[in-house]
């Protein structure tokens, strides 16, 4: 993503928020322990994580909620989770 995008992800973000706030988070990713233990350690331990598996169990979509400090570490959160094989963030 350019920096214009990020910038108005940035504004909006300031906008809707007021620091510090919840975050949620939500990807969908393949339902393989490793990756599910590659994403928590991207996410501090008071963070809380939900997750529901795929009907066939292949995938398994996972909610995160997280006290951030600002825009900065939200966007440092999802291209940290974005390094994740196979993750898809929405």
């Amino acid at each position: 993503m350019d920096a214009d995008h990020l910038d108005i992800l940035r504004q909006r973000l300031n906008e809707i928020h007021k620091w510090p706030s919840v975050y949620m988070f939500k990807f969908v990713m393949p339902n393989q322990e490793d990756k599910l233990t590659q994403l928590k350690t991207i996410f501090g331990e008071s963070a809380e994580f939900r997750h529901r598996h795929s009907a066939q169990g292949n995938y398994v979509s996972v909610t995160i909620y997280e006290m951030m400090l600002n825009a900065e570490s939200i966007f440092e959160r999802y291209l940290a989770a974005g390094k994740i094989e196979g993750i898809i963030s929405l």
